[in-house]
């Protein structure tokens, strides 16, 4: 099996679910998600669906809940547009990502902060002197 298959194979399931989540599914736990990322296993079997919803983890986790329950729909659906041998067996996770990027940006913002007001005191008699 080439490479570029699987990649090709999680990018049209991804667009897919995108479109499904968002046009398909009247489910009002779902909201605004967005479909980040899908891995497949290299036998194609399994597919772990990425998604990220805007809102606090009891969104998120309302978000999860209606993805399941409309699981075998979305399966069904995704079998009719996409024709592979065997439809992978789908499940959905939290996608993070996001909010662990934000706490990193704040970590280094406040860092940065301290020492910048340290350079700035520095700098400003510095340049009252000459």
């Amino acid at each position: 099996m080439s490479r570029q298959r699987p990649e090709r194979i999680q990018e049209a399931i991804r667009q897919e679910i995108s479109m499904i989540a968002q046009s398909q599914i009247k489910d009002p736990r779902i909201g605004f998600i967005t479909i980040t990322k899908v891995d497949l296993t290299k036998d194609l079997r399994y597919a772990r669906i990425y998604f990220s919803v805007l809102g606090k983890s009891a969104d998120k986790n309302k978000a999860l809940r209606g993805l399941n329950s409309a699981k075998g729909y979305i399966k069904g659906l995704i079998a009719d547009r996409i024709k592979l041998r065997f439809m992978p067996e789908i499940s959905f996770v939290i996608d993070n990502t996001l909010e662990h990027t934000q706490h990193i940006y704040e970590i280094l913002n406040g860092i940065k902060k301290p020492k910048e007001e340290t350079d700035d005191g520095e700098g400003n008699t510095g340049d009252k002197e000459a």
